[in-house]
């Protein structure tokens, strides 16, 4: 069924054993100084044994101030190459090969994780996200970065790599010299294409010097950069050409700079699944040398169809890779309903780049964490019982049950997934659906014992009398004393989504955060006629800026009118009354949603303790947070059960 996918092909003399390729994502799991740590080995182990082709690691930097983050691998010098080197022979177990990404991060750094100095760039353009005025490269320090990629590379090969990948896109150094929306420089570096190719053009010479013809050399490149003024694929075409003319082995054709505007790089759930796949398509079609698309393709039934279109030799996922590492496995197995699809959302992956953390899943808890994990089962199981079917419930009785013991959870209302059912119910969302019924398949798989419709009291527990409780209750809406909030049209944002209630055809939603304005964005669609009212200067500020860009592109092509610093003073029969610095006015309204926050759901945890000396609470019952969070301690509190 998956013939193509699971076909070999050869990279230079390197045969990948299947056409599935882990991209290079920062993980920010190796030590400061770029050496390499048992967590991040254990990170990239996890992908072979899960059957991917090929792995390419992310983002080794060529010298000590070329780095984007503070904790990502470097083989700038020698010393670092003896513990690169047990990463590849941990590899080189199983059949997977593995490449190592090289890279100079340029103007996308800053000085507080690049080793104190001033980020650097063909001008003095900051990136818009780091924001620091880069120091524009001399003739001689770009010879000096020219010599640092072959020494990478030479190092690479050393340390066991099957072969390297230049990092040529994503708005980073040689991309930014190849564009004329970064590099304005006027000397044989700028100006011209051939001058602005000039020094991605030495550096795989001095590469292909160093380690030889029969060493595979791939470059990953943006077909479309996606900014005004940046490279577009009619550029790119010429660049396929001549890289492989220049003797790369391998094209990663790519999208994207830094930028919240920007689709890409990480393109989030808003965006099209495989959009970028033409671009690969194109290029392939005027090379002979292997080419790689990627972006938002999380299924392998796409991928299967993607190579039997000839539109690509490799399919990279690398987030689907971060969400369950065995997904080439179970695919190959025909286990399609098992694997744990990435969702898109960019809560870990990208979130927790922004504090500079290691990278996170929010479908997959174990990220990251792998070396310190330890799935045996215990040898004196326990009477388990968990009070809540949301994610951090359903989570902690999966891992509890994995880990052997006898787990029971009870769910109030009438289904399993608590607040992430309706979270996929607003536009673009829908894939939410697919972490819930995988987690529901698992507990049924694992024999957990679900009771639906029960509420839980002491005197239940007091006759199962479990050895530990985890309280998973969620969090409740907030009902602040707003005059008129007990209305009969007015409804939680939740029921809203779910349908449970009807609404009318003009609706003021109060409350502007991520739960509201995806309401109105799902209301909106439905050619309602829709206002949202928020207390804070923002919209959405607890999103992520692209998501945050993504989301307010659909409340204003859906004409949702949006009221800042806006407070709800009286909800009427027919209107809601607000007040701003304007001064008091009413909005028109036959329905009022509230998405003003959540409060922890946790009464019954003083009553659960006098049944048991062990009663754990985890996610929103704890403390309002979010699925990321929830799902992360429902995972901790049930393995950690001995």
């Amino acid at each position: 069924m998956l013939n193509h996918l699971f076909s070999p092909k050869k990279i230079n003399q390197c045969e990948i054993p299947n056409r599935l390729a882990v991209t290079a994502m920062v993980s920010n799991c190796c030590n400061q100084d770029g050496t390499a740590t048992d967590r991040y080995i254990a990170y990239h182990e996890e992908k072979a044994k899960g059957g991917w082709g090929l792995i390419i690691t992310e983002d080794y930097a060529v010298n000590p101030h070329a780095m984007g983050y503070k904790c990502i691998a470097g083989l700038w010098n020698d010393e670092q190459i003896e513990g690169h080197k047990k990463l590849t022979d941990t590899i080189h177990q199983y059949d997977s090969k593995v490449f190592c990404q090289i890279y100079h991060a340029g103007r996308q750094s800053n000085s507080t994780v690049n080793g104190g100095v001033q980020p650097v760039a063909p001008s003095a353009i900051p990136c818009p996200w780091n924001r620091e005025i880069p120091h524009e490269l001399t003739i001689s320090e770009i010879v000096q970065i020219v010599e640092e990629f072959g020494d990478c590379a030479l190092r690479a090969k050393k340390a066991g790599f099957d072969g390297v990948e230049i990092h040529a896109g994503h708005g980073y150094l040689i991309a930014e010299f190849m564009s004329t929306y970064v590099n304005k420089r006027t000397d044989k570096y700028g100006g011209c294409l051939d001058n602005r190719l000039r020094f991605v053009k030495e550096i795989v010479e001095n590469v292909r010097q160093k380690v030889g013809s029969d060493y595979p050399v791939t470059i990953r490149f943006s077909a479309d950069e996606g900014v005004p003024g940046g490279r577009d694929i009619s550029e790119s075409r010429i660049l396929a050409k001549q890289f492989e003319a220049w003797g790369v082995d391998a094209l990663h054709v790519s999208n994207g700079v830094y930028g919240s505007h920007n689709k890409g790089t990480v393109a989030p759930m808003y965006i099209p699944h495989a959009w970028t796949i033409d671009f690969a398509a194109e290029i392939k079609n005027i090379v002979d040398i292997p080419v790689f698309t990627v972006n938002r393709i999380n299924d392998p039934y796409m991928a299967e169809g993607i190579l039997e279109m000839g539109k690509a030799d490799f399919i990279g996922m690398g987030r689907g890779s971060l969400a369950d590492p065995a997904l080439p496995n179970k695919a190959k197995n025909g286990e399609f309903s098992s694997i744990r699809y990435c969702i898109g959302c960019l809560q870990g992956c990208v979130g927790a780049l922004y504090t500079d953390s290691p990278l996170a899943c929010l479908v997959n808890p174990s990220l990251g964490r792998e070396w310190e994990l330890n799935y045996t089962p215990v040898s004196a199981p326990k009477t388990v019982v968990v009070v809540g079917g949301g994610p951090g419930g359903l989570e902690a009785a999966r891992i509890a049950a994995v880990k052997g013991h006898e787990v029971s959870l009870y769910e109030q209302k009438g289904y399993l997934g608590g607040q992430f059912v309706s979270a996929a119910y607003p536009p673009s969302k829908g894939e939410f659906t697919t972490y819930t019924a995988w987690i529901i398949d698992e507990l049924d798989k694992l024999g957990v014992d679900i009771h639906l419709n029960t509420e839980v009291s002491k005197e239940l527990l007091q006759e199962i009398q479990p050895d530990t409780i985890i309280v998973a209750t969620g969090g409740t809406p907030m009902l602040p004393p707003i005059k008129g909030i007990d209305k009969p049209h007015v409804f939680a944002a939740e029921d809203v989504l779910l349908g449970n209630v009807p609404t009318g055809d003009k609706i003021v939603i109060a409350g502007g955060g991520e739960v509201g304005t995806e309401t109105a964005a799902h209301l909106a669609l439905q050619e309602k006629e829709v206002a949202v009212v928020e207390m804070f200067p923002t919209l959405m500020k607890e999103l992520d800026s692209v998501n945050r860009f993504n989301l307010t592109k659909i409340l204003n092509e859906y004409e949702v009118k949006q009221y800042t610093e806006t407070k709800v003073v009286e909800i009427l029969d027919d209107g809601v009354e607000v007040e701003n610095s304007q001064g008091r006015f009413i909005l028109q309204a036959d329905t009022v949603v509230l998405a003003l926050g959540y409060k922890p759901n946790n009464t019954l945890v003083n009553e659960l303790k006098t049944v048991s000396d062990n009663v754990v609470v985890v996610g929103g019952a704890l403390k309002t947070s979010n699925a990321l969070h929830a799902i992360r301690e429902g995972f901790d509190a049930g393995i950690s059960i001995k």
